[in-house]
């Protein structure tokens, strides 16, 4: 692995001076590294920071990258990391124009880091010297504790994965001068939508009826629109009170509870572990904005590759292997999801609408096909509306707003279902839905999404640990707990708890179909013995 050579970085000065012509901002320094197609396939977190401390399964999955390399000996163009200054890898064998498209590529992915306020709390941040830093604080402590290192590690891993840190990440990125959400908000915010679930057009005319109330006097209208409220809906009150005391209360991960709080962690012959706990968390934080803006990081990357590489006059003579290359890279997968052919077009999407103004209220009225079609307002503003997407959207927030009836229509996108044909005796695919709510509720299933744990503080003290896993409809999977038990229990020094919802089949008398039923079961470890059982309802 070396740095790319003087003419090579040239071309990337001038990418960054066109592509900030375009908008974007990124700061000025950057690192890029040549590397083999083999070794870009092999790069891990830790072998892109060469400063990150190590964990003993590297070797495992080094030589997994290794049997897929002799598999599919694919060129995966590009990585890049969020770092200071940033640092980006190509490939050995690439030729200048496809250095220029994908110089571009990642320019966008790194003003996407720069300015996305998920990743706020990486913006001021050298991760490559705090990850040295905590490479030789790790060494250091394994030359003392041994092995007792990497179990501590390995534990303080299994409770990251239980961990989302999606709050932590809301926190810093939702403006600090942000009111309480009042009456009227929640109302329509969350009561009508996740209490009372009315479909959007009641909600519209609801909106209607308190914009027609207050037009004349504010504080009257408000007053007579709150009276029918709690007329027609007598809990409303109590469910809002409920929700700003919920509010109020501050979120806490269970990783940093346990290491706060911890009787174990307590004692001074286990403080270093603290430290190794807050490693992993704090790289864990580092690194959770990336994961859930995978979709639109990519499909702003590919927007800006492919806009701003078409315009460029030196692909003169490529425009034929920009155009295969690109094809494999955003096409739109018809059975499984391409993030950057999703992202783009979503990107493209909105950008038209918001020029043809048709990210109004009244636009959403039309039901008419053919001036839905022919509605176009000229307003222009679409690029500055989809500069403001990067800053404050992640994935969930900018597909389940923005994939309508219109985008599924425009590229002809469809849920794939699957069959068994038993006279064929092969499997048969075929469109189970075109309907966008389908759609988008595919992609929405597909993003990451951890399981949710609390901690009870009202069944938890010092000799056990309480957590409560609120049920989605998935269940944990019950081969892991265990041994995620285990590992909480110890760095506990207690008893642990662990209730949650699992699923099991039931089948009536008399029916064929099987069903199903959740019941609510409590885990039990002590002194590394697991126990079950049924809660009752």
């Amino acid at each position: 692995m070396k740095l790319i050579d003087q003419h090579t970085k040239k071309i990337m000065e001038e990418c960054k001076i066109r592509a900030r012509d375009a908008g974007l901002k990124f700061e000025d320094e950057s690192l890029e590294y040549i590397v083999t197609n083999k070794d870009m396939l092999e790069l891990s977190p830790k072998g892109m920071i060469p400063t990150m401390y190590e964990y003993w399964v590297n070797d495992v999955e080094i030589l997994k990258e290794k049997g897929k390399y002799k598999l599919y000996p694919s060129n995966p163009y590009e990585t890049v990391i969020n770092s200071r200054p940033a640092i980006s890898f190509y490939n050995d064998n690439n030729p200048d124009w496809l250095n220029i498209m994908i110089f571009y590529h990642v320019l966008a992915h790194i003003d996407f880091f720069q300015n996305n306020l998920l990743f706020q709390n990486t913006w001021t941040d050298d991760f490559v010297g705090q990850a040295l830093a905590d490479k030789r604080l790790v060494e250091n402590l394994r030359s003392t504790h041994g092995r007792w290192l990497d179990y501590i590690i390995e534990f303080s891993r299994g409770i990251n994965n239980l961990t989302g840190y999606f709050d932590n990440l809301m926190k810093t990125a939702m403006p600090k001068t942000l009111k309480k959400t009042d009456k009227i908000s929640y109302y329509f915010d969350t009561f009508m939508q996740d209490v009372l679930k009315k479909p959007q057009h009641e909600i519209y005319n609801e909106i209607n009826n308190y914009n027609q109330l207050i037009s004349n006097n504010k504080n009257l209208g408000e007053s007579v629109f709150l009276g029918g409220i709690r007329k027609k809906h007598p809990e409303f009150t109590s469910l809002y009170e409920k929700y700003l005391k919920a509010d109020k209360q501050p979120s806490i991960d269970i990783i940093e509870f346990i290491r706060d709080n911890s009787p174990f962690l307590r004692k001074k012959k286990n403080l270093w572990m603290k430290s190794v706990i807050n490693i992993v968390r704090n790289t864990a934080m580092y690194f959770a904005p990336q994961i859930r803006t995978k979709t639109i990081n990519e499909g702003w990357a590919s927007y800006w590759h492919d806009t701003l590489f078409r315009d460029d006059d030196r692909i003169k003579g490529h425009e034929t292997s920009f155009a295969k290359i690109n094809a494999k890279v955003t096409s739109i997968s018809r059975i499984g999801l391409n993030p950057y052919a999703i992202g783009l077009r979503l990107f493209q999407y909105i950008e038209n609408q918001a020029n043809k103004g048709r990210l109004n209220y009244g636009y959403q009225k039309i039901n008419d096909i053919e001036q839905r079609k022919n509605y176009n307002l000229n307003t222009g503003g679409g690029k500055d509306f989809i500069f403001d997407i990067r800053k404050h959207f992640s994935d969930f927030t900018f597909l389940n707003t923005f994939i309508d009836q219109d985008f599924t229509d425009t590229y002809n996108l469809f849920v794939v279902g699957k069959r068994l044909n038993p006279q064929k005796r092969i499997y048969e695919y075929y469109i189970k839905s075109k309907k966008a709510e389908d759609y988008k509720q595919m992609i929405i299933n597909s993003l990451y999404h951890p399981p949710q744990l609390n901690v009870n503080t009202e069944k938890t003290n010092d000799g056990n640990l309480y957590l409560v896993h609120h049920f989605e409809k998935k269940q944990l999977v019950k081969d892991f707990i265990p041994e995620t038990l285990i590992g909480i229990e110890y760095l506990w020094g207690g008893q642990v708890q662990l209730e949650t919802t699992e699923i099991y089949k039931k089948k009536k008398a008399g029916e064929k179909e099987k069903t199903y039923e959740y019941k609510r079961v409590l885990y039990t470890i002590n002194d590394k013995k697991v126990s079950k059982q049924e809660l009752k309802a």
